[in-house]
Formats: C-alpha cells, sequence, structure tokens
C-alpha cells in the first residue's frame, strides 16, 4: 500500500505573495486531490505588484532535492515552471534524464504579471533546445511561444503554425493560451496533439486584474489529472474549468493582479473518491 496514492513533482521557483510558482502549483495539486512535492529552483520576494528581488538555489541543493524525492516518493507527473538561469535549467533537465517522473508538463514561464522577466534570453535558449524534447506538453501564453519559435502571432492561422513549430522543437502536446490576444470578448486557447488533432477552447473575457498564477495554476492542475489517470485531452479541458471558475469566483488579495481563487471546485468533482 506503500505510494499507492498519486503523488506529483513541481519544479519552479517560489513566490513570496503566494500567488504564482510552486505556492500556486501546491494549492492546485491540493485541491485536484493529488499529493503535491516540490524541487525549489530559485527563491523571490514577490507580491501582486510585482517582482522585488530573486536568487536561485544552488546546483547541489537542486540535485539533492531531486534525489530525495526519487528515493522516497512515487511520482507520476511531474511539471516545470520558473527555472531561472542557463545553470539551473540544464540542472533540470539533467536531472529530469535521471529520474523517472513520469509525463513532463512544461510552463515556460518568462515574464511575471507584473513585467518583471523571470528566464534570461540564454535560459530561453536551453529550454528550447534541452526542456521541450521532454515534455509531453508545453503550455506557452502568446508571447512565450513567440519567444521560443522566433515567429510572431497576429491572428489564428499564425497560433498554428507557431504550436506546429513547438512540436517539430519536440514537445509532443502544446497548449497555447490566448489570453493575450487582442479580442476583448472572449480568449481562444489551442490545443494541438500528438497525433496531429487539435481543437480550439473558447472562453469569455472575465473583467479582473486577478489573474496572478493562471498559466501556473492551469498547468498544475493538468499535471494533477494526469496523475489521476486522465488522458492529456481530458486533463486538459478540466484544468481549462478550473483556472475558468478560480477567476469567475475570484478573491481580492493584495493592491496589484491579486490571486486567484483556488478553493473552487469542478462540477462532477469526486476528489475524496480517488
Amino acid at each position: 500500500m506503500i505510494n499507492d496514492y498519486p503523488q506529483v513533482l513541481t519544479i519552479a521557483g517560489t513566490d513570496s505573495g503566494g500567488g504564482a510558482g510552486i505556492p500556486a502549483d501546491v494549492k492546485t495539486m491540493q485541491m485536484r486531490g493529488v499529493y503535491a512535492a516540490m524541487v525549489v529552483v530559485a527563491v523571490t520576494a514577490q507580491n501582486t505588484l510585482g517582482v522585488q528581488d530573486a536568487m536561485p538555489v544552488p546546483e547541489k541543493l537542486i540535485d539533492e532535492q531531486f534525489a530525495s524525492i526519487a528515493n522516497d516518493l512515487k511520482i507520476r507527473a511531474c511539471k516545470t515552471g520558473m527555472l531561472a538561469d542557463p545553470l539551473r535549467v540544464r540542472t533540470v533537465v539533467r536531472n529530469l534524464k535521471k529520474y523517472n517522473f513520469g509525463p513532463l508538463i512544461v510552463d515556460p514561464v518568462m515574464v511575471a504579471k507584473g513585467g518583471a522577466k523571470l528566464l534570461s534570453d540564454d535560459a530561453i535558449t536551453i529550454v528550447r533546445d534541452e526542456l521541450l524534447p521532454l515534455a509531453s506538453l508545453i503550455t506557452p501564453n502568446i508571447p512565450e511561444a513567440c519567444e521560443l519559435t522566433g515567429m510572431t502571432i497576429k491572428d489564428k492561422n499564425d497560433i498554428k503554425s507557431v504550436a506546429k513549430e513547438l512540436q517539430k522543437l519536440g514537445a509532443k502536446n502544446v497548449l497555447l493560451k490566448g489570453g493575450h490576444a487582442q479580442n476583448k470578448d472572449h480568449a481562444d486557447d489551442y490545443v494541438l496533439f500528438e497525433d496531429g488533432n487539435d481543437l480550439w477552447l473558447t472562453a469569455p473575457r472575465i473583467n479582473t486584474k486577478n489573474t496572478h498564477g493562471t498559466g501556473d495554476t492551469i498547468s498544475a492542475c493538468i499535471t494533477a489529472e494526469i496523475a489521476k489517470g486522465h488522458s492529456m485531452e481530458q486533463a486538459i479541458m478540466i484544468g481549462k474549468t478550473y483556472v475558468e471558475k478560480t477567476i469567475q469566483k475570484g478573491i481580492n488579495v493584495g493592491h496589484g493582479h491579486g490571486p486567484l481563487n483556488h478553493w473552487v471546485k469542478v462540477e462532477g468533482d469526486d476528489i475524496n473518491g480517488i
């Protein structure tokens, strides 16, 4: 009976304000009924107003965190978030190749909601060349997808072309989030699956600035659902529904881009019945 409960891993940076990064991942994973472990890659001084400072974790300590988890837990799926710099990205890649932690969801975090850059140019190159080929799913927003591919997005056809290019770079499945598009009424996310099938996920825009941590939250939810045995498509659909509800039923915290309401439940959930 040891290790029979679904366990997941987040590999990312902290957010002292609690709205994004590892705190958002763990809150989401907890609400989705899985046990969350973590590898801390960087520590930030951060709140809803922005990122005030950041410090990467020493390479040796990152290695030791991976080893500690691998020696005791049975991770069924994992995700990456903010990875700081080239050394930290390469350290994470090396450990992901060393240990079998199940399907990998890559959230290529590059810029914080307040505008602070969270990934150096050299690190972006390593994410593209070394981390993406390991990914079962990549979940970039439009600016991140353009940065990774060197392409521009002006319309839906461009979105499809960029998603195909991300697949060529090695990611098996692509969820390209459309929140940064110019449409004021709704946001269109595009999903390109490994087998070539695709779909659009459309949702009305919600008039709020409390969207800090949306990328972390949807990727963490998808990771949790995969660990519970859902297919990639099912996991993405649940993730989309969950993050929509965290925004719709928002909470007011802080003076800037506030966090999501991670306490929400998706209709039909039976978390305790896992």
